[in-house]
C-alpha cells in the first residue's frame, strides 16, 4: 500500500478506525441529537457526509482524544467510550480531506 494511502486513511486500517469512530460518534450524538444524528447516518451509508455532519465529526473527534500518551502529572484524563488517540484524530481529519471536506 502507498505511504500516500496510509497518510489519508483511506488504506484498510484508516478506514477501520474511521468506522469504529463514526460509530461511537453516531451513538453519541443520538443521545444528543436524533435528527442530527439520523442524517448523518443516512449520509454515511450513503458514503457521503454532508458539510455539517463532516465538521461535527472533526471536531467531535478532536475533543474526544483519549489516549494523548501524557502521564497523570502532564495532562487530564479524558474519559470516553473509545479509545482515540492522537494518530486517530489525524486519521479521521485526514479521511475527510480525501473526501473534500474543508478540516
Amino acid at each position: 500500500m502507498s505511504d500516500e494511502r496510509v497518510r489519508q486513511g483511506t488504506g484498510p486500517a484508516g478506514r477501520r478506525t474511521v468506522e469504529r469512530l463514526v460509530a461511537a460518534w453516531l451513538a453519541e450524538t443520538e443521545r444528543h441529537d436524533s435528527e442530527a444524528a439520523n442524517e448523518a447516518r443516512d449520509g454515511w451509508e450513503r458514503g457521503a457526509l454532508s458539510e455539517r455532519a463532516a465538521q461535527d465529526l472533526a471536531t467531535w473527534v478532536t475533543a474526544r482524544v483519549t489516549d494523548t500518551g501524557f502521564s497523570e502529572d502532564e495532562g487530564p484524563y479524558v474519559a470516553g467510550p473509545v479509545r482515540i488517540t492522537p494518530s486517530d484524530k489525524d486519521t479521521v481529519h485526514a479521511w475527510l480531506r480525501a473526501r473534500g471536506h474543508a478540516v
